[in-house]
């Protein structure tokens, strides 16, 4: 079994939330077209993939429900979002204020701003990397990739 066997093929969010902000969409299609061109996805007990990812927010719970390419089931992952709440409310003050700065702040107060945004993300990433323990073997970059996505859902949601 290839290494390349243990990556997401496909990432799909459940569209029945809506959409939301410009920047928001802009941040979930960045994210995505990141985490499919590159990730290490690895289910804890399965064979290989590629994998599908079908990611959704159910009763304020996050729900990982993972498939082969050829639609075999592979795993559901349900999160209390619980742990992530604060990051994420965190996160959400601070892209609001880097997106202000964007528009009619100096270079070095967006610098400021941006720095503060990666450390929180970055706190969010492991956290999500912490959660999945056990469940899910992930590299960093692509917990990064995924907890955008955890807050787009939660934005929208």
């Amino acid at each position: 079994m290839a290494a390349g066997d243990f990556r997401l093929s496909d990432v799909v969010l459940d569209e029945t939330i809506g959409r939301s902000t410009p920047d928001v969409e802009h941040e979930r299609a960045v994210a995505i077209f990141d985490l499919i061109e590159e990730n290490s996805f690895e289910p804890v007990g399965h064979a290989g993939g590629p994998y599908k990812l079908y990611l959704s927010l159910v009763d304020r719970k996050l729900v990982f429900s993972i498939k082969t390419e050829s639609g075999e089931d592979v795993a559901v992952h349900i999160l209390s979002l619980t742990p992530l709440q604060r990051i994420i409310k965190d996160y959400f003050m601070i892209c609001e204020s880097y997106y202000e700065a964007i528009r009619s702040s100096t270079p070095s107060q967006i610098e400021a701003i941006d720095m503060g945004r990666r450390g929180i993300h970055n706190d969010g990433s492991q956290t999500l990397m912490d959660r999945l323990s056990g469940k899910i073997k992930l590299d960093f970059d692509t917990a990064r990739r995924l907890f955008t996505l955890v807050c787009v859902l939660y934005w929208r949601g």
